[in-house]
């Protein structure tokens, strides 16, 4: 298990820094935080303008498919660019509770068993607590109405708001805001539409698995297929995927996730589709036939002519919305424009080391695509490139900004938000410690420069292997460390964890120090039983 390597990494720090480790506690001096979700990240209630109930209806489990059609289920108004409810007593709301950070936390709090299946920023808001972070004065949420444009004037508003509001109660502290996959899009379109704003509250901007260039796997699929929240058997209890379609054709903000027409892919996105052809002879062939993005739409179109929901016994026609595409349009020219302003700095944290979706294919020689419409009831088929399983790595890199650093991390598009790896870099950007890696007691600095982690499955059991590497850099060059051998060949010792159902082991080197330096390698791996 993954947890088990964790608990080696952390001792070997430990040991590598010669402290103990540290117990939660308050620090005044951290400049506040503000957690940004993506799509699907935040909590969303249901309130009845009639009789003043609220409920939440994004996410829950009893009733959940039926809350989601009745209240979530939505038109767009081109008029406006907003997504209404089709049931006119109902506003949709976010809560604000422990200052935003409930409703981006665990997104089923009411869940008992498998609650981690629902965990959005909960890992690194327990973390960030742990680093002196509190509630209310240094650490807060933005939660939103993720079914809106990313420059919806409404949402942006309220950003604006939540800016000034944590200014104001951190004594005029500038904010630290660290955001996640399409959060990344809303937090650029407010920079590029809100400047003065954002330049005024904002001290650092860190962008986590963000869709800068668009996710085109993951949004072919979904126009076509719908889509899932969670994966495996959580999955049952939560929304249908075809119930999740209908609400995401009405979203302005899955179209802003649609690939970037002028952006230069290294592996350009296709849609692929089997295909039976007619020659003018009478005979026919099955070829295999590829859509550029601009053709896509027209796929799209076909695809869905006759799409309809069932709403209060009335059936509802929902196409592929053009009206949508021509606000996209507009919005992609304003992500285009984006600049970071002059005192504020940027970082990107993308995944990697994973297949990602890019081309997506549809039917087989055998089972050639007749008809647009049935394309719902195909299984895609695709073309992966490397990301992090929803974003490619080429897409989070290209944002167009004048970043400080852009850091590729091994990890899944949900999952890189409880990375280890992913805190430390975060600790370091935010100066939480003051010096994560400085040891004044010895003075030498413990700087991490390699870390690989791979996971596979064999004979019914998961294996995960890892490899992370240290440098311990100090200014006595002429001190041999007692813990080398006196030979001045490596020191080699071994590490294990074990708990019921999974164990791991790792071997430690520290090397002979050189020139000022001092190399520690680990090499861990854990077995655990596939549940």
């Amino acid at each position: 298990m993954t947890i088990l390597l964790d608990e080696i990494v952390q001792s070997l720090e430990l040991w590598l820094k010669m402290v103990r480790k540290p117990q939660p506690y308050v620090d005044p001096n951290l400049d506040p935080v503000l957690l940004v979700p993506g799509i699907a990240g935040s909590v969303l209630n249901a309130f009845d303008e009639e009789t003043g109930k609220e409920e939440r209806v994004w996410v829950r489990i009893l009733g959940a498919d039926y809350a989601f059609r009745t209240k979530l289920w939505s038109r767009f108004d081109p008029t406006t660019g907003k997504t209404e409810s089709l049931d006119p007593k109902t506003k949709i709301v976010v809560p604000e509770d422990r200052s935003g950070l409930h409703a981006i936390d665990a997104l089923d709090p009411d869940l008992v068993f498998g609650q981690e299946a629902v965990y959005y920023f909960h890992d690194m808001i327990v973390e960030f607590i742990k680093w002196g972070y509190q509630e209310g004065k240094t650490l807060f949420g933005f939660g939103y109405d993720f079914r809106q444009s990313n420059r919806l004037k409404e949402t942006l508003d309220r950003l604006a708001a939540k800016l000034e509001e944590i200014y104001n109660a951190s004594g005029g502290k500038k904010i630290n805001i660290i955001s996640h996959s399409m959060g990344g899009l809303l937090v650029k379109c407010f920079m590029c539409l809100h400047g003065d704003v954002f330049e005024k509250y904002v001290k650092n901007w860190m962008a986590i698995a963000a869709p800068f260039q668009g996710a085109p796997g993951y949004v072919t699929s979904t126009f076509l297929n719908g889509m899932s929240f969670v994966d495996g058997w959580e999955s049952n209890f939560f929304i249908s995927k075809w119930s999740f379609h209908q609400l995401l054709i009405e979203c302005p903000s899955v179209y802003e996730l649609m690939a970037c027409l002028d952006f230069q892919w290294e592996h350009k996105p296709l849609l692929e589709m089997w295909r039976e052809r007619l020659h003018a002879d009478g005979n026919s062939q099955i070829i295999l036939e590829s859509y550029p993005l601009a053709e896509s739409v027209d796929i799209f179109k076909g695809a869905l002519a006759n799409n309809t929901f069932n709403y209060n016994g009335e059936d509802i026609p929902l196409p592929y919305n053009m009206e949508i595409l021509k606000w996209v349009n507009e919005t992609r020219d304003i992500l285009s424009r984006a600049k970071v302003p002059p005192q504020v700095k940027f970082y990107n944290i993308y995944g990697v080391n994973l297949q990602t979706p890019h081309t997506v294919c549809y039917g087989d020689e055998q089972t050639p695509v007749t008809d647009l419409q049935q394309l719902r009831y195909f299984q895609p088929r695709y073309v992966c490139v490397d990301g992090d399983g929803t974003v490619p790595a080429e897409s989070a890199m290209a944002d167009g900004l004048r970043a400080e650093a852009r850091v590729g991390v091994p990890g899944e598009h949900r999952g890189i938000l409880c990375e280890h790896h992913v805190f430390r870099i975060l600790k370091h950007w935010l100066k939480a410690d003051h010096d994560p890696y400085y040891n004044p007691l010895n003075d030498y600095v413990v700087l991490p420069t390699a870390f690989e982690m791979e996971k596979h499955k064999e004979k019914g059991f998961e294996v995960t292997s890892l490899k992370e590497e240290w440098e311990i850099i100090t200014e006595d060059k002429d001190n041999n460390h007692k813990n080398i051998a006196a030979d001045g060949n490596p020191m080699v010792s071994s590490i294990s964890v074990s708990q019921e159902g999974a164990e791991a082991c790792a071997t430690v080197t520290v090397y002979p120090q050189n020139e000022g330096k001092q190399h520690v390698e680990l090499n861990a791996v854990s077995v655990s039983v596939d549940a």
